[in-house]
């Protein structure tokens, strides 16, 4: 191995570009209880990836936006985040992904049951998300985070 293969092995490690994450799921929202059906593909963009196992994280953050001279008292725009949920879910035991090759991933994440839904308001908002991710020396591969709604049961 070179200099430069030893170089790209390591900036994988620290980017996570080690592989090529996506993530499919069904349906695309649900209410709290529900079971979602995922899809993970993992592909080696180089070399081999020793792997951990595959994980689907569920999360929600809470999202505020107030800008400036909007109200009153307010001189600055006011940017808020909060996370209000995060759980991981194993899909896939650790494995190895050999170079070049591609691996799918299926499994099912629950929707927590005290779910706070989705909502859009004026100046908040309560946004869900899911991302499927494959554990890895260094920074994690990763799909990304996907929007994903959260109804309100009646």
């Amino acid at each position: 191995m070179g200099l430069f293969d030893k170089l790209k092995g390591a900036m994988n490690a620290v980017t996570g570009g080690a592989a090529k994450v996506t993530i499919q799921y069904q349906p695309p929202g649900g209410f709290p209880g529900d079971t979602v059906q995922v899809r993970i593909t993992a592909t080696s963009t180089g070399g081999e990836v020793k792997s951990g196992g595959v994980f689907v994280d569920l999360r929600s953050v809470e999202k505020v936006h107030v800008p400036a001279h909007s109200h009153a008292n307010v001189q600055v725009d006011v940017h808020l985040d909060h996370e209000t949920f995060k759980q991981s879910f194993q899909v896939a035991p650790p494995f190895v992904l050999g170079a070049g090759q591609t691996s799918l991933f299926e499994g099912a994440v629950q929707i927590p049951p005290t779910a706070q839904p989705t909502y859009q308001g004026r100046h908040a908002q309560h946004a869900w998300e899911i991302r499927g991710r494959v554990e890895a020396f260094g920074n994690d591969p990763d799909s990304g985070y996907q929007p994903f709604m959260v109804g309100k049961r009646n």
